[in-house]
């Protein structure tokens, strides 16, 4: 051979050489970085199961232990009452497609979902959700002096939140509705509400919340999901909100309790922006108070109010309609300050 022969079948081997270090460098950088990045975007080729117990585990580490949880929804029975259970879950995830403007069971209600009020199903710690109705229910209810049925809660969301009229208790939707609600709360003690039922009481301020301040507070954080307007952002068919309408024809009305300044800032204090969590919430209590006073400074639905609050020593601080017992104006009772009115009526024994 000659020594040419041999330079050459030196290179051959050299160059196959390198090629195999180069592959193995090739799938070993492909194996790191699967490694690195996979996240709930990258796990489409894990079995669902394991998807499930990762978000569970996900959940257990970023919530506070002592929060209510929802039971799970896959632990729902395959049988009659399980799938009256299931109806009832999609009738407040996505009411409008049922009962809405375009219902294909009834058309009784504005639009909005019950979720878009009751967050993630009404499941989310201090995101308004079912937990204590169950335990709750029945109870007198000061609002409107009677003792109430989950039935007749259900029909006051459906004539205020939803601006709409009431189901009628013994139809298949209103049972579903029942049927679900009673499930979630199934492990609630009677009489209790566990933590992380209902909303946070947020502190009152020392001044009157501001509808101006709210304003560019809402235009700042607000606009991207609900709109400069406030009419939010409707899905493709038309059909239902993605994210709701704060205010106008197709809001909740003046009779609804978010109305109230107290409940609707303590609503989006811990839950909005989007991403917003009692753990980790995006706004100071200032914030929420001033978005809460501009939101509800627009106009929306009326509601003849005439019949609530037949003890009208009863009403919230912040309840903004007359007649009052305690002296203040509606303006007051409205954005505050509140502790000036709490202060006297305690003075007064109530």
């Amino acid at each position: 051979m000659s020594r040419k022969d041999i330079d050459i079948e030196v290179i051959s081997k050299l160059s196959k050489a390198v090629t195999v270090i180069i592959l193995l460098l090739v799938v070993l950088m492909g194996v790191i970085s699967a490694t690195l990045m996979i996240g709930p975007s990258r796990l489409s080729g894990l079995t669902q199961k394991s998807v499930s117990r990762k978000a569970e585990i996900q959940v257990s580490v970023n919530a506070p232990d002592n929060l209510w949880r929802a039971p799970d929804l896959s632990s729902i029975s395959e049988d009659e009452s399980g799938r009256e259970i299931k109806y009832g879950f999609q009738l407040i995830t996505h009411t409008s497609e049922y009962l809405g403007p375009k219902g294909v069971v009834k058309n009784i209600s504005n639009g909005m979902n019950c979720q878009n009020c009751h967050l993630e199903g009404g499941t989310k710690p201090f995101g308004n959700n079912y937990s204590a109705v169950a335990s709750t229910y029945p109870k007198l209810r000061p609002r409107s002096g009677t003792k109430e049925t989950i039935e007749k809660r259900i029909n006051d969301c459906f004539e205020r939140s939803l601006n709409g009229t009431a189901l009628e208790e013994d139809s298949r939707e209103m049972k579903a509705i029942v049927a679900y609600i009673n499930w979630l709360g199934k492990d609630v003690p009677k009489g209790k509400a566990p933590k992380g039922a209902g909303l946070v009481e947020l502190p009152f301020l020392d001044e009157p919340a501001s509808a101006m301040r709210g304003k560019q507070l809402y235009i700042e954080k607000c606009t991207t999901c609900h709109g400069e307007n406030g009419t939010g952002i409707m899905n493709s068919k038309g059909s239902e909100w993605i994210y709701p309408p704060l205010w106008g024809n197709q809001s909740y009305n003046v009779g609804a309790g978010l109305y109230r300044l107290s409940r609707f800032a303590g609503y989006i204090k811990t839950n909005m922006p989007l991403g917003a969590t009692h753990s980790q919430p995006l706004l100071t209590d200032e914030e929420a108070w001033h978005i809460a006073a501009y939101v509800n400074s627009l106009e929306r639905p009326k509601l003849d109010l005439s019949k609530d609050w037949p003890d009208i020593s009863k009403k919230p601080v912040d309840h903004p309609f007359g007649p009052y017992e305690d002296g203040f104006d509606e303006n007051q009772h409205k954005y505050g300050p509140f502790k000036p009115i709490q202060d006297h009526r305690k003075s007064l024994g109530r």
